[in-house]
């Protein structure tokens, strides 16, 4: 299985400390967020990694290469990192990951290994990992359906229908990927559907039969990382355990 990594995004709200480099190095407790992730998804026996990069995409990559040599690293380029969002970058991700099992990771998480270790040890193939707290307009929340799946996920779903924040962790099948890749091509070739958030794939499989079981990690501690204030919250939050 395979983990991708989208670091392509310019992090214009954590300025000025993504001034002169990219969100995914900034440090917390002497580590920066993306050997967090590389750690936890090694120690989690990840082996093989596509890493998107774009804004400062030279720091990312020789920071990884002289760090990790041991597993595999493939590195995809976005060119157009500063007018699109996450959901070209997971396109082009494709000649990887198409039709193959994947473990799917935004760069701006901080978050427990044992959120990983549950997402793979877990029955079903295709789930998310869920934090629930009190939500906002800014969380990408998710809605259960009766059976603990996904019915619906998006940051405009009403926050009273919503069991909690997706944390940015996906684990998806061989046939997931297979539709998910289907419905890229149609929203990136024909609608040009390139600067929005990727979940709206996701929300677009729902009614084609796919769809993801919802894993409540809400015990274990995750915080994503989207202004200055996020960033010093994290600094204080974060348990002793991970520091």
């Amino acid at each position: 299985m395979k983990a991708v990594i989208l670091a392509a995004g310019i992090a214009s709200r954590l300025r000025p400390l993504t001034n002169d480099r990219p969100k995914c190095l900034l440090e917390i407790g002497g580590k920066c967020l993306l050997q967090r992730s590389f750690d936890g998804l090694i120690q989690n026996g990840i082996t093989e990694f596509v890493v998107v990069t774009g804004y400062l995409h030279e720091q990312i990559e020789a920071f990884l290469n002289n760090r990790y040599q041991e597993v595999s690293i493939t590195y995809i380029y976005n060119e157009q990192y500063a007018s699109t969002n996450n959901i070209y970058s997971l396109w082009l991700a494709r000649p990887e990951v198409e039709g193959k099992e994947m473990l799917l990771l935004d760069s701006d998480i901080l978050f427990d290994p044992q959120i990983v270790a549950r997402l793979l040890a877990s029955e079903h193939q295709d789930i998310l990992a869920l934090n629930n707290h009190p939500l906002g307009e800014e969380e990408m929340k998710i809605v259960p359906d009766g059976e603990g799946k996904v019915k619906e996920i998006s940051k405009t779903c009403a926050i009273s229908d919503a069991a909690g924040e997706s944390i940015g962790i996906e684990r998806m099948s061989a046939s997931y990927t297979t539709a998910l890749y289907k419905e890229l091509k149609v929203m990136m070739e024909q609608e040009g559907l390139v600067n929005i958030f990727y979940e709206r794939a996701f929300e677009r499989l729902i009614p084609q039969g796919h769809t993801f079981w919802i894993e409540d990690t809400t015990d274990l501690f995750s915080t994503e990382l989207d202004t200055v204030e996020d960033f010093n919250s994290a600094k204080e939050l974060i348990p002793a355990e991970l520091y």
